[in-house]
């Protein structure tokens, strides 16, 4: 269990800087899709080396501990000399390089405020769900469903035809991104999935070539949601140094990379939990009802939820002609000049040039703006009260949903049911919440002790004009 955790945490620290150098290396809108699309290529390709390696070196060696120990150790060497060569060979962007870093808690709060990313961030956490369950299910789907003659031979093919049309589709999915747009070659990824995934509703016993179609289908979709987003997420971070004047693709990154877990833990594990409140035992033959509900889990749910991601989709607004005044308005902001945002056609003044100067403006953002009102209206010990009260409040539900969850594992070779799952992912979602308020509250001390004078708040709020520029007399 500890080397379990260990790994998923040095695999954090050294993931989210190298997915945070892709958005660096160009800023070509088309150029991304290329450079994400061979990304994931290798990345599916990986998936596929490592699915069918251990079966093929379990009949040379015998022993299934010292294939996965050779593994292992493989690639853990491949990992180190491929990051040496990255670190040697790839140079970060000079300009970006210079630049100051980002204070963590405001940062987050002025992403958040990024329309497009919230709109982006929603459609992959709403699409990871459409991955994680079939994942978990599709043993179960094959087994229980389909029942062909040799499950495990079988469920080796529809993984290798699922992956392997994922692969050879990758490369028409970058061609249909650069003819169409990014955004509209996802949401046909969606449609795609969808039926894909819906029609295996209708699949029975012995059904392998109808699914096998069908998984190549889906499977033809599944790689263009890997590179389409982050693409579009680069875009994203363009937009968001329009306004900000900061580039910000580690935020941006760690968000994406954390959020859609706390969805894709109970998309994985409450399904099993339903199966085995229906009464669904292992390695028998399943009752009708557990049957139904296989398929209704492995092919309906995530049909619905590709919907909704396709509906969440269509709303991001940033294209190609975009793109290109999202670039033009940093190039301006850069020589001193105002820009205009392509998407709202708001007049956006150099950071420089703002009215609240940019230090104090990054600092005023530990605070939402309903807190920086309750200052002004009541008085200056507000914020460390509203800090502490948040905190506080996270803490209590942190505490309650782990208490629930510990008592849902009381045996660790039990499923903890989906009451269980959910219990601990709240606690585990609640506990990040309050170390967020935490690190406030050194924020809100400075703010009570009059670090920023109450003119300037109102500024910042756009609650007062900015200072008209003084004009210099004649002699």
């Amino acid at each position: 269990g500890v080397t379990f955790v260990l790994y998923f945490f040095f695999h954090t620290l050294y993931v989210l800087p190298h997915h945070a150098l892709g958005p660096e290396l160009t800023l070509d809108y088309h150029e991304r899709s290329v450079l994400f699309g061979v990304r994931e290529a290798f990345g599916i390709l990986g998936t596929i080396v490592a699915a069918v390696a251990p079966g093929l070196l379990l009949q040379r060696m015998g022993d299934e501990r010292r294939v996965f120990a050779f593994l292992g150790a493989l690639f853990g060497i491949l990992l180190v000399l491929l990051y040496t060569m990255l670190v040697v060979r790839v140079r970060e962007r000079p300009d970006f390089v210079a630049r100051a870093p980002n204070p963590f808690v405001p940062g987050v709060r002025r992403s958040l405020r990024n329309r497009p990313f919230r709109i982006l961030l929603a459609t992959y956490v709403v699409a990871s769900v459409t991955g994680a369950i079939p994942g978990t299910l599709m043993p179960f789907f094959n087994a229980y469903v389909i029942r062909p003659a040799n499950p495990a031979v079988w469920l080796s093919i529809f993984l290798t035809a699922y992956f392997g049309a994922g692969l050879l589709c990758l490369p028409l999915w970058v061609a249909a991104a650069r003819r169409f747009g990014k955004r509209p070659a996802w949401l046909a990824s969606f449609v795609m999935g969808t039926t894909g995934g819906g029609a295996m509703f209708f699949l029975g016993e012995g059904d392998t070539l109808p699914l096998l179609f069908l998984i190549g289908w889906a499977g033809s979709s599944f790689g263009a949601g890997l590179f389409l987003a982050p693409a579009m997420q680069a875009d994203v971070i363009d937009y968001d140094e329009l306004h900000t004047g900061r580039r910000r693709e580690a935020q941006y990154t760690a968000f994406w990379t954390m959020w859609p877990k706390f969805v894709a833990i109970p998309s994985a594990a409450v399904p099993i939990a339903i199966l085995a409140s229906l009464g669904y035992v292992p390695n028998v033959v399943q009752t009708p009802a557990v049957v139904l509900a296989i398929k209704s889990i492995f092919a309906l749910a995530p049909a619905t939820f590709a919907i909704l991601a396709f509906l969440i989709a269509w709303r991001f607004p940033i294209d190609e002609p975009a793109h290109r005044a999202i670039l033009a308005g940093i190039g301006r902001h850069a020589h001193g000049e105002d820009a205009v945002d392509p998407l709202t056609h708001e007049v956006l003044p150099p950071p420089a040039a703002r009215a609240v100067d940019e230090p104090t403006a990054w600092f005023l953002d530990y605070f939402s703006a309903r807190e920086l009102r309750r200052f002004l209206g009541m008085g200056p010990g507000t914020p460390v009260r509203d800090v502490r009260r948040a905190a506080l409040l996270c803490g209590i539900v942190a505490v309650g949903a782990g208490a629930l969850g510990a008592r849902s594992v009381t045996n660790l070779a039990a499923d903890p049911g989906a009451v269980g799952v959910l219990a601990i992912v709240l606690a585990g979602f609640a506990l990040a919440v309050a170390c967020f308020h935490l690190l406030r509250l050194g924020a809100a001390h400075r703010l009570a002790a009059g670090a920023v004078p109450a003119e300037v708040i109102r500024r910042h709020l756009g609650l007062a004009a900015a200072p008209a520029p003084a004009v210099p007399r004649r002699a």
